[in-house]
């Protein structure tokens, strides 16, 4: 397979680039018509909306990250790596008669080249955009409300990360291991997050209305993120299924879960050989609004996550993050957001212990870093109601833990634009 194209050697990217800034300046210039807007096209003429009350809402979004590696890592460099979205939701009960019926059908698209895969070598992605670049069928789902929506249910092709064991919180940030999942459950397990799709059945029930239980059956295949599979939702490669159960406990802005999965797939024993099936794990994750300014989205809010996995499965261990957001910075800046965190992943020691006797190692066991560890502070412009620019800086920590290796803490330098079309 060839390497990456470097982002310096495709003059479309600096035509892009440029396009993006001419869009920001526009949207930052007094008497924009399109400053009241939600999204970039607007109503097409009032096409979309009558759509929209007839039952059928389009949806598509652009973000792009643009990273340089200024310190550290494998070598300095530049990267930009992009994903385009574009998607279709299509109200049955309106269209048909079906009572709570919703038909969702989505497109994912990325390209670029990772700043984390090719100049820093870190395993915590800087960017949280890369990744399976291609295009690939990424949502073919009906959802069905029951009980004056008590009971969701979902059926179909989709990313079963879209209903557990998220935060939105995390996506004030960059780094993949913020927005916004733990990476330890996928990275543990056939747990995928957006843009992977499996098949599944995914069942979220109303206990009261601060009290939300989540679970379902999901697909384990991890032949369905290969690039060929990209429009082939059957392709075979089946191993098992993933069974997750999720208690979620939502008071006046806050989100509290509580979550396990187990995954009927055998895995290679870690450190050893031969296989297990103990591919399981928990989580906890929290996030609350500790200051509320006023009646608007203005604030102070914590966040923190915790995943603890077996020894014999799993190459993460550990998982450790926790972090602040301020919405709401300066005087007329109600929705621009200034974020803190700080996540740890640790390696299985049973990994580092296998190395280290397989490997001729200076140090031997102790040399090697018992993890990686990503810092991330950011701030994120709300320019218009359908444009962010996010200015990021990360520094990774042990950023060749995940390699087994000694590599210099790397400091990364980026720019992210979302764009809702």
């Amino acid at each position: 397979m060839s390497s990456p194209t470097r982002c310096h050697e495709r003059p479309g990217r600096a035509a892009l680039t440029a396009a993006l800034q001419a869009i920001a300046l526009a949207a930052a210039a007094p008497g924009c018509a399109l400053a009241d807007d939600p999204t970039l096209t607007g109503d097409w003429g009032g096409q979309r909306r009558q759509w929209a009350d007839a039952g059928v809402s389009f949806r598509g979004d652009y973000v792009s990250e643009t990273f340089a590696a200024v310190d550290g890592g494998l070598k300095r460099g530049r990267a930009y790596a992009q994903q385009v979205r574009m998607g279709v939701d299509a109200d049955l009960e309106r269209l048909s008669g079906w009572n709570g019926a919703i038909f969702h059908f989505t497109l994912n698209d990325r390209r670029g080249v990772g700043i984390s895969s090719d100049y820093v070598g870190n395993r915590l992605p800087i960017q949280e955009d890369y990744g399976g670049l291609y295009t690939r069928l990424t949502e073919f789902s009906l959802e069905q409300n029951l009980a004056g929506g008590q009971l969701n249910l979902r059926l179909g092709f989709f990313a079963m990360g879209n209903d557990l064991g998220g935060i939105a919180l995390g996506c004030n940030f960059v780094n993949a291991a913020f927005c916004a999942h733990p990476l330890s459950l996928s990275g543990n397990s056939g747990w995928y997050n957006y843009p992977n799709a499996r098949w599944g059945a995914a069942l979220r029930y109303k206990l009261r209305p601060d009290l939300l239980l989540r679970s379902g059956v999901f697909q384990v295949n991890a032949k369905l993120g290969d690039k060929d599979n990209a429009f082939k939702p059957f392709a075979a490669g089946t191993t098992g299924v993933l069974l997750p159960l999720e208690l979620e406990y939502a008071p006046e802005g806050g989100h509290y879960k509580l979550g396990m999965y187990y995954d009927t797939s055998r895995a290679s024993r870690q450190g050893g050989s031969g296989t297990v099936d103990e591919r399981y794990g928990v989580y906890v994750l929290a996030e609350q609004m500790i200051i509320r300014e006023g009646r608007a989205n203005r604030g102070l809010s914590l966040f923190g996550q915790y995943t603890a996995h077996p020894e014999t499965s799993a190459p993460m261990t550990r998982w450790y993050a926790a972090g602040v957001v301020k919405t709401g910075t300066f005087e007329g800046r109600d929705a621009d957001s200034v974020a803190l965190g700080v996540v740890r992943a640790e390696v299985n020691p049973r990994l580092r212990m296998a190395h280290a006797d397989s490997t001729p190692t200076p140090g031997g066991y102790a040399s090697l870093p018992a993890g990686e560890s990503a810092i991330e502070l950011a701030y994120g412009w709300q320019l218009r109601r359908w444009l962010i620019v996010r200015a990021d800086l990360q520094h990774i920590i042990d950023p060749g833990a995940f390699s087994y290796r000694s590599t210099a803490n790397a400091t990364a330098l980026g720019v992210q634009v979302r764009i809702t079309f």
